[in-house]
């Protein structure tokens, strides 16, 4: 049976080596990449019972939205605290939570970035799918039609603050320190992360779109070390989309 890796593994957070700077004493992690599949196929069946119930006890279509995407964020927020407390260092340790203003001035840049880079990948995709939205638009549409603007300003600052955040800690924390630390190189893990992160959205349509944006994010987690600029920048990118949602202009 192999050891466990040092807890300073090739690729791990900047938050590791500053913790051993002041002195820490670090476990080696035993968490694995192992549980970025728990994590995405618990989050799945989150999902799946969640709108079975709702269905089930024809809920209105704001519970089914609301629920329905606050489901999965049970796993993508549970499952890396859970990994890291019980088998490492924690989450801020081991999946490099940390912002700084340095992280926030990247994550402003890379947010600019990642708009631009979505927005050509856009219009590359509408000319190979033709028109199309996204999932989160839909919902919103939805919302619009069935229910009042402080469900749309609640859905607004769920797409604006609370997927970023999510987001960023499943895909870019335990999935990209889970292949970091199984010995991918940074180019494929940024790549794997990306792809992963664009497939788990389920929408063909928009493949090309979440994973250049992962893409970006990736570069920005791989580059500092740690989740802040990401999530900043994650903000960036969803802001726009968010701030037509409450304004009512979904879709």
């Amino acid at each position: 049976m192999n050891p466990s890796p040092p807890a300073d593994y090739p690729g791990c957070p900047i938050t590791v080596t500053l913790a051993q700077e002041s002195g820490v004493s670090l476990k080696s992690p035993r968490w694995s990449l192992w549980d970025s599949w728990i994590m995405l196929g618990g989050a799945l069946v989150l999902v799946a019972i969640i709108s079975v119930v709702l269905h089930l006890t024809d809920a209105p279509m704001a519970a089914v939205i609301l629920a329905g995407t606050l489901a999965p964020w049970v796993m993508f927020v549970g499952w890396p605290i859970v990994a890291t407390r019980r088998r490492g260092n924690g989450p801020v340790i081991d999946l490099g939570i940390r912002l700084t203003w340095r992280d926030v001035g990247i994550g402003l840049i890379g947010g600019v970035v990642s708009l631009a880079v979505a927005g050509g990948l856009a219009s590359l995709s509408s000319l190979m799918f033709g028109d199309f939205s996204s999932s989160a638009g839909d919902a919103a549409a939805e919302l619009s039609d069935s229910a009042g603007r402080p469900v749309l300003v609640i859905f607004a600052f769920m797409l604006a603050f609370g997927a970023p955040v999510v987001e960023e800690l499943a895909f870019r924390g335990l999935v990209f320190a889970g292949l970091r630390k199984h010995g991918f190189s940074p180019l494929i893990t940024i790549a794997l992360s990306a792809l992963i992160f664009a497939l788990f959205h389920f929408e063909p349509a928009r493949i090309l779109v979440v994973g250049g944006v992962g893409l970006v994010l990736g570069f920005l987690k791989w580059r500092t070390g740690s989740l802040g600029a990401g999530m900043v920048a994650h903000i960036v990118n969803n802001l726009p989309a968010a701030v037509l949602v409450a304004a009512g202009l979904a879709g």
